[in-house]
């Protein structure tokens, strides 16, 4: 094809008409030749480079080309041969009278090459016709050509622009407009999250065990929704004296009062109410309002309160304690509701009384004293106590005495006792084989711990104590056992006879 602006028209077969070859020139397709010209048709059969370029006083390389694409121009009947309509053979289509007749088309030969009518020159009616109606149907065949090619090279484009358009339709419904509101702000945002966990993971927001979110984790998201994400605060509550920790989501005291369904009038509140709460919580002590009776002097009173101890409570009761006097609950226990309190009047003196402290025996063997003899070697002193008692009267009542408080005078002190180990002797020589059972009955009764009505005379014996000390007896000899008051007896009849027992002494001689 020429690159110029105009179109040069190539032969690609000749016509004969009548018997006549038609006659061709470089670039012009020529009418056929007369036969009234034998001259004319000499030289249309001459070859092609010798032919001459003046026929019949025409000069054919002065004949005028129409630019292409002008008024009245020829239409361009290019078509490229990849767009033949199928196979090795090209169907051509032609219309004549609303009648269309597909022709086919010689194998390996261009759609363009196929049919071509010679334009221009003199042709006799009958090839006119047949040249102008076979002209026509071409075109129609080239016109289909050049549309169904064209439908050819936009089928791609259009197939990438559904593609495109079936994305952005996707796109547009996976995308979501959502509310979300974190804490009390809200927002709006477009997201592409399926559920509620992906929409916050995108968003940072991240949650505990005490964040309410709503609706739940993991519920599936739609365009329009709104989620809402409430932190939970920690609030250290202590509610009529029971403290604990509790959780909240509300933002303000009132709220916090509210979702844990504490009544807040009449009540006391550690903060105000309208009091906000951060993220780190705060400790609020709240008293809600009861209803105590005071009882005092026979009289009972009711009153409404808030008070923190049952001793306010009865101040406000109009109740005054005086001196010792109590109530029946310790007074700084919590109000109860419905609780009933008591007054209690009381009066009384304190009472000073001695009580005597004991003293302890500690007992230690000797060796120099005869078995069963004992010896007080330290004698034991009673302590002293001085205690001191409470006597009350409540609400006109004597009770029992108390003791509140006690002092030691004097410390006890205790007696130590020496006691014999030594075999007591039972023979004394020149004193064996006397009747001392008849002079013990005499003098005693026979009874080792008798003694005198005067206190000077003890035991079996009637020992003094000096005289029982010279025998070598220890402490009193009343408290000596029988048979060593006896030992020491006969120790003393060998030193001066009977005469120590002026009255009972004939008795050992019978």
């Amino acid at each position: 094809m020429s690159n110029s602006q105009y179109e040069t028209y190539e032969s690609y077969e000749t016509y004969e008409e009548y018997g006549r070859p038609a006659v061709r020139s470089a670039g012009v397709a020529e009418a056929a030749v007369p036969a009234a010209a034998p001259q004319e048709a000499l030289a249309a059969q001459a070859p092609v480079g010798q032919r001459p370029s003046v026929y019949d006083g025409f000069d054919v390389h002065s004949a005028q080309t129409v630019a292409f694409g002008m008024p009245g121009a020829y239409e361009d009947t290019y078509a490229p041969a990849y767009e033949a309509l199928g196979g090795h053979a090209a169907r051509g289509v032609y219309e004549a009278g609303g009648v269309r007749e597909a022709r086919e088309t010689p194998e390996g030969a261009l759609p363009r090459q196929v049919g071509r009518a010679v334009s221009g020159g003199a042709l006799d009616e009958d090839a006119r016709a047949g040249v102008s109606g076979r002209g026509a149907r071409r075109r129609k065949v080239r016109s289909a050509e050049r549309a169904d090619s064209c439908v050819r090279r936009l089928l791609p484009q259009a197939l990438v622009v559904a593609f495109l358009a079936g994305g952005t339709t996707a796109f547009v419904a996976k995308d979501k407009a959502i509310e979300l509101t974190v804490d009390g702000k809200p927002r709006t945002l477009h997201t592409f999250a399926d559920d509620v966990d992906e929409l916050l993971a995108q968003e940072g927001v991240d949650v505990g065990a005490h964040d309410v979110v709503a609706p739940a984790p993991g519920s599936a998201l739609a365009s329009g929704d709104e989620v809402a994400v409430h932190y939970g605060r920690p609030v250290r509550l202590t509610l009529d004296g029971h403290r604990r920790e509790v959780w909240t989501t509300a933002h303000t005291v009132q709220e916090a009062l509210d979702q844990l369904g504490v009544r807040a009038e009449g009540a006391y509140m550690s903060v105000s109410r309208s009091q906000a709460i951060g993220r780190a919580g705060l400790s609020l002590d709240v008293r809600t309002e009861r209803s105590v009776t005071v009882v005092a002097d026979g009289r009972a009173r009711t009153v409404r309160t808030n008070a923190a101890t049952v001793r306010d409570v009865v101040e406000e009761a109009g109740v005054t304690l005086q001196g010792e006097d109590m109530t029946s609950v310790p007074g700084d226990s919590f109000p109860r509701d419905g609780q009933a309190v008591t007054v209690l009047r009381v009066t009384g003196t304190e009472e000073i009384r001695e009580e005597p402290i004991p003293f302890e025996t500690e007992r230690t063997d000797d060796p120099t004293l005869f078995k069963g003899t004992e010896v007080v070697e330290q004698a034991g002193q009673v302590g002293l106590r001085r205690d001191t008692y409470a006597l009350r009267t409540v609400n006109g009542v004597k009770q029992k005495p108390r003791r509140t408080g006690s002092e030691v005078v004097r410390k006890p002190r205790k007696q130590i006792v020496k006691v014999g180990t030594k075999p007591m002797p039972t023979s004394v020589r020149g004193a064996d084989g006397l009747n001392w059972h008849g002079l013990a009955a005499c003098e005693s009764g026979g009874r080792p711990n008798a003694v005198d009505p005067s206190g000077t005379y003890g035991g079996l014996y009637q020992f003094d104590t000096r005289t029982w000390h010279s025998l070598g007896g220890s402490g009193r000899p009343q408290d000596a056992t029988a048979e060593e008051q006896t030992f020491r007896a006969k120790k003393l009849y060998v030193r001066r006879g009977s005469n120590p027992w002026p009255h009972c002494g004939r008795r050992l001689q019978g």
